[in-house]
């Protein structure tokens, strides 16, 4: 009789800290497996207490609390398939990322992370200590499983370890988090694990979000030879039961669902509508307000918004100065009422009077400059804050990178706000994903379909519009130059004679690399904001703030 063994996917988005709830989610996708006649089900990796937990794992009631939620779990599922899950534990006073095996209400095999990661938005050097490679188990008397922990399976050592000592299938769980095109990068890598141990591989990744992180799904399995055997979406919640069958060459996969993903301007726009859904879900806001320019970032972030929520938890809040067109007013009110949320007028007239009229004895005769824009700006941050702090919305901020790398945005004014959705997109792709957004619905927008950004919004030239027919590129080259200096300089750590070899000024360059530098400090203090690259501002990209020097090439 040949022998089929039923394993289940949990694809599920757990919220750190929250043990009870996460346990909850287990338990809830054991009881669909069980349901299912799953010998296996499997969650992803720290699922118990959410990832990253960054120092909250050096807490120990933080971990002797995950111990405790897991021998409740454990008993609460002693009936049924056997239940893989990741958490924190501590053994012999050494703390590892660890996942273990439930059967029979305990723990019946625990596998440690060997290999820690140490880069980009990743530190666990610092948090974990390394193990020793573990061994493979048999669960539920079927094959042998190895479970190479994240990032156990992107270096052969471990895959290949566990296979030579009778693994005949890796069960890979993963914390993931997304960046552009990154999806490609894991899929060949688990391929080459495949072929290398000529056995089948489940690559099984969390979802949501997680301060400036976003886990994206995505999980697979794959058959022996490397070929895609089941392919989950993107993003989405998802539990599936996968069948491997036992043959005279090994355990083979037998094909399931193999979801579509979609290009990278659609995954760059769902990870900020999900990261934002998340984040306000997660701290406890149900409603955002946000300062609408009538510009290009303001109208994206109040569609994201409005996608993420829906348009009766976005409040829109014009608020005008001399220098704001009529154009900006007519765009503004024509990009909230395309979006269907609420759209408020707050005149910054007054307040700029008082605030002229309270520095006067101080600024004497001394010419106006970018002491007094800047007044404009903070002025709108304030009165945008007291309506957050009064109407408990959380105010979102809407400065692209491209502002965020050079600066070009008033601390403690336009940078007032609790998160920012387009941080890690620079300028040229915000127009980009404008154009994508008016072309395109989905069902996972709350939003209405059709142009909810206004073509004249894009297509006109962007302003700060704190000074009379004042214009980005007054003081910033052309955004594409721009965009192309910063993506050398920022995300390739490229030096400035690399930028000049690729044709870019080198007086334009040395300007740009100063205002990165200098800005440091902004930045240092600027709201959170979801990753889309590998070299997102914060944890991706961290130097100093006093830096003196500068590239002599």
């Amino acid at each position: 009789m040949t022998r089929i063994f039923r394993l289940t996917m949990a694809q599920l988005n757990p919220t750190l800290g929250d043990l009870a709830g996460n346990a909850a989610l287990a338990a809830q996708a054991w009881a669909e497996g069980k349901a299912a006649g799953a010998d296996l089900v499997v969650l992803p990796e720290m699922f118990l207490t959410g990832y990253q937990t960054q120092d909250l794992v050096r807490k120990p009631a933080f971990v002797a609390d995950a111990a405790s939620r897991l021998d409740a779990l454990a008993r609460a599922c002693a009936d049924g398939p056997v239940l893989g899950i990741g958490l924190p534990m501590v053994e012999d006073d050494n703390l590892y990322n660890c996942y273990v095996y439930l059967a029979g209400g305990k723990i019946t095999a625990r596998f440690r992370k060997h290999f820690l990661p140490n880069f980009n938005v990743f530190d666990e050097v610092r948090l974990f200590n390394s193990a020793a490679i573990s061994g493979p188990v048999t669960l539920a008397g079927g094959p042998r499983i190895g479970t190479p922990i994240c990032e156990d399976a992107w270096s052969p050592d471990v895959c290949e370890t566990m296979v030579e000592s009778g693994a005949q299938i890796l069960v890979v769980p993963n914390g993931s988090p997304y960046f552009r095109d990154k999806f490609p990068i894991r899929l060949q890598t688990m391929i080459a694990r495949v072929v290398e141990n000529d056995v089948p591989l489940v690559y099984l990744n969390m979802i949501g979000g997680q301060d400036d992180q976003m886990f994206d799904g995505g999980s697979f399995v794959l058959n022996r030879g490397g070929k895609l055997a089941v392919q989950l979406p993107v993003f989405d919640a998802a539990i599936t039961h996968v069948d491997f069958q036992e043959t005279d060459q090994g355990w083979v996969t037998l094909d399931g669902p193999k979801a579509l993903l979609p290009d990278d301007l659609e995954q760059d726009y769902r990870a900020m509508v999900e990261a934002l859904r998340d984040y306000l879900r997660k701290t406890g806001f149900g409603k955002v307000l946000l300062g609408l320019s009538g510009g290009i970032d303001s109208a994206i972030v109040a569609a994201i918004a409005v996608d993420a929520l829906g348009a009766d938890q976005v409040r829109c809040v014009m608020l005008p100065s001399e220098y704001t067109s009529q154009a900006s007013l007519d765009d503004a009110a024509a990009a909230a009422r395309a979006l269907g949320c609420r759209y408020d007028t707050v005149s910054i007239a007054g307040p700029r009077a008082a605030v002229t009229e309270a520095l006067a004895p101080l600024f004497g005769d001394m010419p106006a400059d970018l002491t007094e824009e800047n007044i404009q700006s903070r002025i709108r941050g304030l009165l945008l804050m007291a309506q957050s702090n009064k109407f408990g919305e959380m105010l979102l901020t809407t400065g692209n990178k491209s502002e965020v790398a050079v600066g070009y945005a008033t601390i403690y004014g336009d940078m007032a706000g609790g998160y920012n959705p387009i941080k890690d997109m620079y300028k040229t792709r915000v127009f980009d994903i404008c154009r994508w957004r008016n072309a395109h619905h989905r069902d996972w927008m709350q939003g209405p379909a059709g142009q909810v950004i206004p073509p004249a919004i894009i297509d006109k030239p962007p302003s700060a519009e704190l000074r009379p027919d004042q214009r980005d590129d007054d003081s910033l080259p052309p955004y594409d130059v721009l965009d192309g200096i910063l993506a050398m300089l920022v995300d390739g750590d490229a030096s400035v004679a690399d930028c000049v070899a690729a044709g870019y000024d080198r007086a334009t360059v040395k300007k740009i690399e100063h205002l990165v530098y200098i800005s440091e400090y902004k930045r240092f203090q600027a709201a959170p904001g979801v990753r889309l690259s590998d070299r997102a501002f914060w944890l991706d990209r961290r130097y100093p703030i006093v830096n003196r020097w500068r590239d002599p090439s």
